[in-house]
């Protein structure tokens, strides 16, 4: 049995785990994934990224590539039976995160580019076609047995492992990880393909809020589309699976003549979030941690703020600039945030799933009187390595400046702590502490309002920490506030010895 050592393996080539290798790899830590499909999933499952999703992308170098594979979204609206729209939410505009807020894609073309970042970086590789037979906590590492796509059997020896393996996880049920339920399940048949001169609908996404049959509608990429339609009591799945049934449930919006499937299945809405996503050195992310209905787009976009959470965790740990707890605040801090979103898809789910007519009324005259409630604001981290126990401000997504010179502020930054203030405050703080930031290669400080001055004004303060994932560790308004913030940073944690 050949044997392997790494610092991390990484369970599961989906996007999730493919995202963290290519997160790995730019962290400089050596990595190996295993995939147990030889190819990329032909079909889509994922549709959609928000403005911090593709920032992370971004952070991989490579954002141009992925922004051609997307589509902006323009329009989303719910409408009721009676086709009238209850609420429009504009997602055409160019966010915070420097990127469009909203935006679809085809999550094959998503892949082979992810695919692409791992096969360019040093120190990582994918194995597909390999399937795991056993995933351990093993002393101060993990073991995990594969068996390769030629029949040969490894072992790979790794300090952390991450588990992206999916909605039925082994590796979860293999450390005896229950999930917790929220919602209830409800059975769906979704068509994903080609609309060729179709008549399609008007919006980019509409909730289609169908009393006799909910119903879901995305435009993606080129001539891609998808509709998502709710099974009904004494529907034959098999039936519906076919161009005619899928003509008949759309009402003609797609065709049977000019709508070529690529693929036609059926699927369950549930809500489920993982009790424990720390077992040791073995961690959980994406589906394995937590799913949700598709309802606010936000399955993949959580997995992925999971390993950017994660990532530069490890890397610290494994660079000695923080201690192994530090990575307890993965669980702490993601737990609370993607339970927000599950019990929000799962509540709108119960109002979009209804087929009470009187139902449907009265959430129709909620949608009416409460519009905001149809596109909820992303939560604060829960807690950890942040201020926000003491300021809502702090454990909160920190914007992105595009410079005058067209550049993004993350490139500048790069995969480091950001301390941005004015030069003012920077000035008054002691010169030993001045002196040992700027010989901190984890951090970068900037001073320049061309640069920082979004940030500032933004978040409301005079001093901004901002950590690698993006998201502020803390604010203040003066130079004792900026001294007591930078004590916070692990790399200049005096009790942690300095990088070797």
């Amino acid at each position: 049995m050949a044997n392997v050592n790494v610092d991390v393996v990484v369970i599961g080539g989906g996007p999730v785990g493919v995202t963290a290798l290519a997160l790995l790899g730019r962290a400089g830590l050596s990595a190996v994934g295993v995939e147990r499909d030889i190819q990329v999933w032909p079909t889509a499952r994922a549709v959609h990224f928000d403005g911090e999703t593709f920032r992370t992308l971004q952070s991989l170098g490579v954002a141009e590539r992925f922004a051609q594979a997307t589509l902006p979204m323009s329009s989303f609206h719910i409408e009721n039976e009676e086709r009238e729209v209850l609420v429009s939410v504009p997602t055409g505009q160019f966010g915070t995160q420097g990127w469009h807020d909203d935006l679809t894609f085809h999550q094959p073309d998503i892949e082979v580019l992810l695919q692409e970042v791992v096969q360019e970086l040093p120190g990582v590789e994918l194995r597909r076609g390999a399937t795991v037979l056993s995933v351990r906590n093993a002393g101060p590492g993990v073991e995990v047995a594969v068996r390769d796509a030629d029949g040969g059997d490894s072992l790979i020896r790794a300090r952390w492992a991450i588990a992206a393996d999916g909605a039925r996880s082994q590796s979860r049920q293999a450390l005896g990880i229950e999930c917790e339920k929220l919602g209830e399940d409800a059975q769906w048949l979704v068509a994903d393909g080609i609309l060729e001169e179709g008549p399609g609908l008007s919006s980019d996404m509409i909730f289609l809020g169908h009393h006799t049959r909910p119903a879901l509608w995305i435009r993606l990429p080129g001539k891609r589309v998808r509709m998502e339609f709710m099974l009904m009591p004494g529907d034959d799945p098999e039936e519906l699976a076919t161009p005619a049934g899928v003509e008949k449930i759309s009402h003609g919006v797609l065709p049977a003549d000019k709508f070529t499937a690529d693929r036609l299945a059926t699927y369950t809405f549930r809500g489920r979030i993982a009790r424990q996503w720390r077992a040791g050195n073995i961690f959980l992310a994406g589906d394995a941690a937590h799913q949700a209905p598709p309802l606010f787009g936000q399955g993949l976009c959580a997995g992925i703020r999971d390993v950017a959470n994660l990532v530069w965790k490890l890397a610290a740990v494994k660079r000695q600039t923080a201690d192994d707890s530090l990575l307890d605040t993965y669980e702490s801090e993601r737990m609370p945030h993607a339970r927000f979103w599950v019990e929000q898809a799962t509540r709108a789910a119960g109002f979009m799933q209804t087929t009470d007519a009187d139902i449907a009324k009265q959430r129709d005259a909620f949608i009416r009187a409460n519009p905001a409630a149809s596109a909820p604001v992303s939560p604060a981290l829960g807690p950890g390595l942040h201020e926000g126990g003491t300021d809502e401000r702090a454990g909160r997504l920190a914007m992105q400046p595009i410079l005058s010179d067209g550049v993004r502020l993350d490139d500048m930054v790069g995969s480091r702590f950001l301390v941005a203030t004015t030069r003012e405050i920077y000035s008054a703080i002691p010169s030993q502490l001045r002196e040992q930031l700027e010989d901190t290669p984890d951090v970068v400080v900037l001073f320049d309002p061309g640069k920082v001055g979004q940030i500032l004004a933004a978040a409301g303060a005079q001093a901004v920490i901002v950590r690698p994932d993006r998201y502020i560790l803390g604010l203040g308004d003066t130079p004792e506030a900026l001294e007591h913030l930078i004590c916070s940073i692990p790399s200049l944690d005096r009790d942690v010895p300095a990088p070797l």
